[in-house]
């Protein structure tokens, strides 16, 4: 049985979310969608997790690779949270819930600020209960929810697969 290395999994970790950034761009500009403060929060950790991944591509030893793995996994985790709030919150009867202020009200500062800098990565001009227009059935806050699962399972196979050692004659 073939076994991808811990560079191999970070490697396709990394480019993965710097993929889905491109993605969320060319949807955004295809089908005319108003990203919210949520929706660019996510792609902001999409871009973090994905420069971590790389970050521990390349690093050796193995051990060093721990650190951004660690902080990858930390992300996927943060993903997860935020786009299953976002899910959430778009169940929820039109007019019962908002995303402005509540339990995640850091977020509009950052994204405001990075939106004033990065407008064409980062501005928010949509509201989070709008789920938009399905995608293969299910709404962006959902797909997102599937994608940072995925980025969590990845990064956990690739910091397992890093710290175990190689057979001996391998």
């Amino acid at each position: 049985m073939i076994r991808p290395s811990a560079r191999l999994l970070w490697s396709v970790l990394g480019v993965g979310c710097l993929a889905l950034v491109v993605g969320s761009l060319i949807l955004t500009a295809w089908m005319d969608l108003r990203p919210c403060a949520l929706c660019i929060f996510q792609r902001l950790l999409f871009i973090i997790l994905g420069l971590l991944a790389l970050a521990a591509a390349g690093l050796e030893p193995r051990r060093a690779a721990l650190v951004p793995g660690l902080l990858a996994l930390s992300c996927a985790l943060d993903g997860i949270g935020i786009s299953a709030y976002q899910v959430w919150l778009q169940l929820q009867p039109s007019d019962s819930a908002s995303c402005g202020g509540g339990p995640l009200g850091f977020i509009d500062p950052v994204v405001d600020w990075l939106g004033e800098r990065l407008p064409t990565l980062f501005l928010a001009t949509g509201f989070c209960d709008e789920a938009g227009p399905p995608i293969l059935g299910l709404g962006l806050a959902q797909w997102a929810l599937i994608g940072f699962s995925a980025c969590l399972v990845v990064a956990l196979w690739a910091i397992v697969s890093g710290r175990r050692r190689p057979a001996p004659g391998a």
